[in-house]
């Protein structure tokens, strides 16, 4: 589904997260082809995510034919799943940014209030990164989502060098974090209109996590 958010929300319209992501829907999907369509779709939108980083050239480099400048980005580039869902995008994105730092971020939401709880935080005193890509799955509410922009924030990023990159989101969840965060960028599998009372995408995917992880009770 398309439709207008905001300018920095891309929501994919390619027909190979689209029908991976429709494979995920399923109901009966085996958590091992849930992990694998999580990191497929993952690395597609990394892959168009970087679309737009700067390059540098390298000069002085030789093939084995002759003599010549390449190109690198010249970022320190970091990925920050919240776990433990975002961990089923972190290798993806590790082979898009082998050389990355891994920040991760535990947040869950309260079953009640639906808000997010921080109970784990891997952030150096120091920032190490000139981008981070925050890897999580699903934008339900949006509140997670928040909370870890949040304490990137508080760490020293500013909001334009975050990149949020998910499977799939609910509309209200994608209008909240775009709406307090204008500057970050969100790249997204596809985006559903319901959000249920209890907190879930409809018709969503269910518990990323637990569907990740064979943890569904």
């Amino acid at each position: 589904m398309s439709f207008p958010i905001s300018p920095k929300v891309q929501i994919s319209s390619h027909p190979l997260v689209l029908s991976k992501l429709t494979q995920l829907r399923l109901h009966d999907l085996p958590a091992k082809d849930f992990r694998e369509g999580i990191r497929a779709i993952g690395s597609m939108l990394i892959y168009e995510a970087s679309r737009h980083l700067p390059l540098a050239d390298v000069p002085n480099l030789q093939s084995p034919v002759a003599p010549f400048t390449g190109q690198t980005i010249p970022l320190r580039v970091g990925l920050s799943p919240i776990l433990r869902a975002g961990l089923g995008l972190e290798d993806a994105a590790l082979e898009m940014f082998p050389e990355a730092s891994v920040l991760h971020l535990g947040l869950f939401r309260d079953k009640v209030s639906l808000q997010a709880i921080e109970y784990y935080s891997k952030l150096p005193s120091q920032v190490t990164a000139d981008i981070v890509f925050l890897l999580d799955p699903l934008i339900a509410t949006g509140g997670t989502a928040l909370a870890a922009i949040h304490m990137l924030v508080e760490w020293g990023l500013t909001p334009s060098q975050i990149k949020i990159i998910s499977v799939l989101g609910s509309k209200q969840g994608v209008q909240h974090v775009a709406e307090e965060f204008p500057d970050v960028e969100i790249y997204i599998g596809a985006v559903d209109d319901i959000l249920t009372e209890k907190g879930y995408i409809s018709p969503g995917l269910g518990d990323a996590g637990d569907r990740l992880y064979s943890t569904l009770q």
